[in-house]
């Protein structure tokens, strides 16, 4: 039991990894950022479904899921679009410490849907991660437009997140993500056919864009998802959510060896970054904690 824990520990440090590293190939990756999001869809939908055939699973799916994963398979091309935009412009780091504010604008979307009030410690902390991107904002001033659009994508990333966690107490996971990507490049497919993007050169893509693209789209995209959902079973989401909040920090310690001094940055920005990755962190130590404590009450409740 032990030797297995340890192994899904280790395996969750890789996804995160894995999860991190996505950065530095959008940022290797010499197409723009829509092209990009189309490949990457396009071939994690064909390994998913290899995935499905392989292991004999079942595509049904009802009407009514076709329309939410309609839905949130174009916020989360939109997500990645911006995301993959604000490296270009910016840079690995930037793109990332300015996404961790995800948990945030998520705490600010969920009680919408889950109809709940919005606690005053979530607006506390929202404040000092915005101070945080002030300070970054406001010293690396040349790297503003990538700021924006990251926070458009952490933003799509919440409203992604808070819906998926609705869907996933009807659908499985595996089908929430293929459709979801399915239609994601269904829709960015015919915005490219609409604007008459698809010509010879965008097909004409040299072979280490191919590597990059097929690394992105097997291990990126389909592989870690999957595994991300069979690691949940074994460790608890306290660690889950912990080890998560490594994904910038390795990213941005990859990035520094792999791109240099393209990565390297003035002294407030880590000052801004470690108040917003730090308030991140407190912020996940304290609703396990809220979690645990209610989880407790409740069996202590059923004990009378």
């Amino acid at each position: 039991m032990q030797e297995s824990k340890l192994k899904n520990y280790l395996l969750l440090h890789l996804i995160v990894f894995i999860w991190g590293f996505t950065a530095i190939l959008g940022a290797l990756i010499n197409l723009d950022a829509i092209p990009l999001v189309w490949y990457r869809m396009s071939l994690a939908v064909i390994f998913i479904v290899l995935y499905f055939i392989f292991r004999k699973k079942s595509f049904k799916v009802d009407k009514k899921g076709l329309v939410k994963f309609f839905v949130t398979g174009v916020v989360i091309a939109l997500h990645w679009v911006f995301f993959f935009k604000a490296i270009k412009v910016s840079n690995v780091s930037v793109a990332l410490v300015t996404m961790s504010t995800g948990a945030f604008f998520g705490a600010l979307i969920e009680p919408v849907f889950f109809r709940r009030r919005i606690k005053s410690l979530e607006i506390v902390l929202g404040l000092v991660v915005i101070f945080g991107l002030y300070i970054i904002f406001n010293f690396e001033s040349q790297y503003q437009l990538g700021i924006f659009y990251a926070l458009i994508s952490s933003f799509l990333s919440a409203l992604f997140a808070v819906l998926n966690g609705l869907f996933i107490k009807k659908y499985t996971a595996e089908i929430i993500s293929l459709y979801q990507l399915f239609f994601g490049v269904l829709c960015i497919t015919i915005y490219l056919l609409v604007t008459n993007s698809f010509s010879v050169a965008f097909f004409n893509i040299s072979t280490s864009d191919w590597m990059y693209l097929l690394l992105l789209s097997s291990i990126c995209t389909a592989y870690a998802f999957i595994a991300s959902v069979q690691v949940m079973k074994y460790i608890s989401p306290y660690t889950v959510m912990l080890t998560v909040n490594l994904e910038p920090i390795y990213a941005i310690i990859l990035a520094l060896f792999i791109f240099g001094d393209k990565e390297k940055m003035n002294p407030e920005f880590y000052f801004g970054a470690f108040i917003v990755l730090f308030v991140v962190l407190l912020n996940g130590i304290i609703k396990n904690k809220t979690v645990i404590r209610n989880k407790l009450k409740e069996k202590a409740v059923r004990k009378k």
